[in-house]
């Protein structure tokens, strides 16, 4: 009977080791940042949004989407520039109302880009603002990572999802 129960604990610790725990997914660090980005491309579209109708960059656009530096929400100076022919279209038209939308690339929680999303989605607005356009004409909402526009997980994918989108209402 003893042998018996030396061969059954043998075989359970045997059975543990061939098994073993669950091992993590691998996550690259996200301390690696570049200081200087290009701005990828995008591609003309008119996609419907439960806010309205989304207009992205594109020579028959009325907005520019801008983008975003990883896990940063400050306007660099190319957002900067986008954003004012976006405020050029705004001074334009006096009853035009829009609603920006913040996105973020995959990486991190979705709390976590919910609230990124919603902090450049305001810097943003309160860059126009700064600049002469009424708060009453824009509003903004996040969607973190949830609506990405670039499907790849890779850092030109991340860097296209980093965004505000401008939706006329």
């Amino acid at each position: 009977m003893k042998s018996f129960l030396t061969l059954l604990a043998a075989a359970a610790l045997i059975s543990f080791m061939v098994v073993g725990c669950a091992k993590k997914p691998k996550v690259e660090p996200l301390t690696k940042q570049t200081t200087k980005e290009t701005i990828p491309p995008v591609t003309p579209s008119d996609q419907s949004t439960d806010q309205g109708t989304k207009v992205e960059s594109g020579s028959s656009s009325k907005f520019k989407t801008i983008y975003f530096d990883f896990d940063r929400y400050n306007l660099r100076d190319d957002a900067k520039a986008d954003l004012k022919k976006n405020i050029d279209v705004m001074q334009q038209d006096q009853n035009l109302k829009i609603t920006i939308e913040g996105h973020c690339d995959e990486r991190g929680t979705v709390e976590y880009n919910l609230a990124l999303g919603e902090r450049r989605a305001k810097s943003a607005r309160d860059y126009m603002a700064s600049m002469g356009v009424k708060a009453n004409r824009v509003s903004t909402i996040s969607y973190g990572k949830e609506r990405p526009v670039a499907l790849g997980h890779d850092e030109d994918a991340w860097a296209k999802n980093r965004r505000d989108d401008f939706v006329e209402k």
